[in-house]
């Protein structure tokens, strides 16, 4: 079976997971894409030049069997804009992210548009696909609450339908990149806190935690593994200067550095106020770092799915996630949480995704 996999915003998580169905299924996979900037541009207008991409695709080797749009796109109006092109091909829009509750950034106003256009996506595409069962939950929840804001047919009846026909597909990782794990026992142990650095990933938490271990004398190394953009919110100044020498990494890593700094991290932290899956903390676990996580979001769940003790793992405050990380530093790798994230791997995650697709290609 033939798939063609649009990303608007082909870089970090939605880079990762295109890459990693295309490499890992049975069937082929051609992704069509665009560049990760803009993302507001992404959102508007992205369906217009990536559906001249995909005719030119089809010009080359016609129709595909099965469409997968990520969201990072107004799908509604790409299916609109490729129905000659590829007419009956079902379209599956794959939500990384929902605009219903992305936090703003102090240079923002709140902006519905971009959440009507997840909306529409939704009640268009042929199959909604969710990455965890919190993010299918948050949809539900914000899509009423948006929509019952408007004066006439609400599209309230609509809600439950569309997300009850809904499923949810993880994200895969490639577990075989890593371990075993090697900590160097000369040096102090390793935290790896490896997200973008953006408001939404919590750095004012990040900043409290730091302040937290350093006074409570905690001997530690820090590794900051994301990418770094042009506009960085101040308070990661702070963290910086707070860490000091401590700080052995700051910025984007690549791929084989990346792994060999998780390889030897002892604790995968991440303070994000906005996550609805997980990746790198997966990452982290299955390397052999023990994961120490905010109690919100999508982290229970990521957690339960792993068997973890949510009481060793989940932290209420800054305060308490200074306590858990102080009680995981000196702790081995626990190799049952290793392989149960290993099982998230793509070459099992995959066929998931190519049974779901193949029936809707059938289906149609």
């Amino acid at each position: 079976m033939r798939i063609v996999l649009v990303e608007p915003y082909y870089g970090g998580s939605h880079k990762a997971w295109a890459d990693g169905y295309a490499s890992s299924s049975r069937n082929d996979v051609t992704v069509i894409s665009h560049e990760a900037r803009f993302w507001k541009w992404r959102m508007h207008g992205s369906f217009v030049t990536l559906a001249a991409e995909l005719e030119n695709h089809v010009a080359e080797h016609g129709p595909p069997d099965v469409i997968v749009a990520s969201s990072m796109m107004d799908v509604s109006a790409f299916a609109g804009a490729v129905r000659s092109l590829a007419p009956g091909v079902p379209i599956a829009a794959y939500f990384h992210e929902s605009q219903f509750t992305y936090p703003l950034s102090p240079a923002d106003r709140v902006d519905q548009t971009y959440a009507m256009k997840n909306w529409a996506s939704a009640a268009t595409a042929d199959l909604v696909i969710f990455n965890s069962e919190f993010h299918r939950s948050v949809f539900r929840a914000e899509a009423r609450a948006l929509l019952n804001s408007f004066p006439d047919h609400k599209h309230i009846e609509l809600v439950d339908p569309v997300v009850d026909r809904s499923i949810v597909l993880p994200v895969g990782i490639e577990a075989s990149q890593f371990g075993p794990p090697a900590r160097a026992s000369d040096e102090p142990p390793l935290i790896v806190w490896n997200h973008r650095w953006e408001h939404d990933k919590g750095p004012h938490e990040l900043l409290a935690i730091v302040e937290g271990l350093i006074e409570a004398d905690v001997d530690f190394t820090m590794g900051m593994c994301g990418e770094v953009f042009v506009s960085v919110p101040p308070a990661y100044d702070l963290i910086i200067e707070a860490l000091g020498d401590r700080l052995v990494h700051a910025g984007w890593l690549e791929r084989t550095d990346y792994i060999d700094t998780l390889n030897r991290a002892s604790v995968v932290l991440s303070t994000s106020i906005q996550e609805f899956f997980g990746i790198g903390v997966l990452e982290g676990v299955v390397a052999g770092a023990r994961p120490v996580l905010p109690d919100r979001l999508v982290y229970p769940e990521r957690v339960e799915s792993l068997g973890a003790d949510p009481t060793e793992v989940l932290y209420e405050s800054p305060e308490h996630g200074v306590e858990l990380i102080t009680a995981s530093l000196d702790r081995p790798p626990d190799q049952r949480l290793q392989e149960v994230a290993a099982a998230y791997d793509w070459e099992s995650v995959a066929d998931g995704y190519d049974d779901v697709l193949e029936t809707l290609a059938a289906r149609e």
